[in-house]
C-alpha cells in the first residue's frame, strides 16, 4: 500500500462519516417534527438528542442500555 492509498481510503472514510452524521441527525428531526414537535421548544429538543442517541446506538450495532 502507498501513501496516496491510504490517504485517499482515509479521505473516503470521512466523508461517509460525514454523511452518515448528517443523515442521523436529518432523520432525527423529521422523527420529531412528525409527531408535531416544534422545533426550538424543549420537547423537541429532549426528543432529537433521544432518536439521535437511539440512532447511533443502531448504527454501532450495539444493544440499546435497558432499566432492569
Amino acid at each position: 500500500m502507498n501513501t496516496k492509498n491510504v490517504i485517499t481510503g482515509l479521505a473516503l472514510a470521512s466523508t461517509f462519516f460525514l454523511l452518515a452524521c448528517g443523515s442521523v441527525q436529518s432523520a432525527a428531526q423529521a422523527d420529531c417534527t412528525a409527531v408535531g414537535l416544534k422545533v426550538g421548544t424543549p420537547d423537541f429538543e429532549t426528543c432529537f438528542k433521544a432518536r439521535i442517541r437511539e440512532r447511533e446506538m443502531d448504527y454501532s450495532n450495539q444493544p440499546l442500555p435497558t432499566k432492569y
